[in-house]
């Protein structure tokens, strides 16, 4: 396996069937404990970041001379928007010393509302997929992984009274 479609498949987990991306999302949850384990928020946001910037050239090797701009197998776009809807929960863990398990509604609402966000593709999450290009194929899933840690915010916010609720 090359290093690109190692890369793009996160280790081959975007063979998996059905739903790839599904299971490309799951497999990005333990790695972003591991991550906030060992160096809560920072090392998450940092390796946010790298996950992108390799995602993006593994696509454009992967997907060099295809006409299909977004293969299912490639799921390391899944990854980096679900460690992003993780961060609504990873950054208040870090900043106030919460066991991150504990606030476990938070990986469900994040995944939930990735997925969703995901699939349906609302406003500029759907414009990023209609770039057709290697960028679009990440930016699209950075997107959902931005609204999704909103949403987990607003329920966290409904959930403590926050919001007057």
């Amino acid at each position: 396996m090359t290093l690109a479609r190692l890369i793009g498949t996160v280790g081959g987990v975007g063979y998996l069937r059905p739903a790839p991306g599904t299971w490309g999302s799951l497999a990005a949850l333990p790695l972003a404990w591991v991550l906030h384990s060992l160096g809560g928020f920072p090392l998450l946001a940092v390796s946010t970041v790298a996950v992108f910037v390799a995602g993006t050239w593994a696509t454009s090797v992967m997907t060099a001379g295809q006409e299909d701009h977004d293969p299912s197998e490639i799921v390391v776009d899944e990854v980096a928007g679900q460690f992003i809807a993780i961060w609504a929960i990873s950054y208040p863990a870090w900043a106030h010393g919460i066991e991150i398990t504990a606030l476990w509604p938070g990986w469900v609402a994040g995944f939930a509302l990735f997925r969703l966000f995901d699939i349906i593709k609302p406003g500029p999450v759907g414009w990023a997929d209609r770039r057709g290009d290697p960028l679009g194929v990440m930016l699209d899933d950075v997107i959902a992984g931005v609204f999704a840690a909103v949403g987990v915010v607003i329920l966290a916010g409904f959930a403590h009274g926050v919001l007057g609720l």
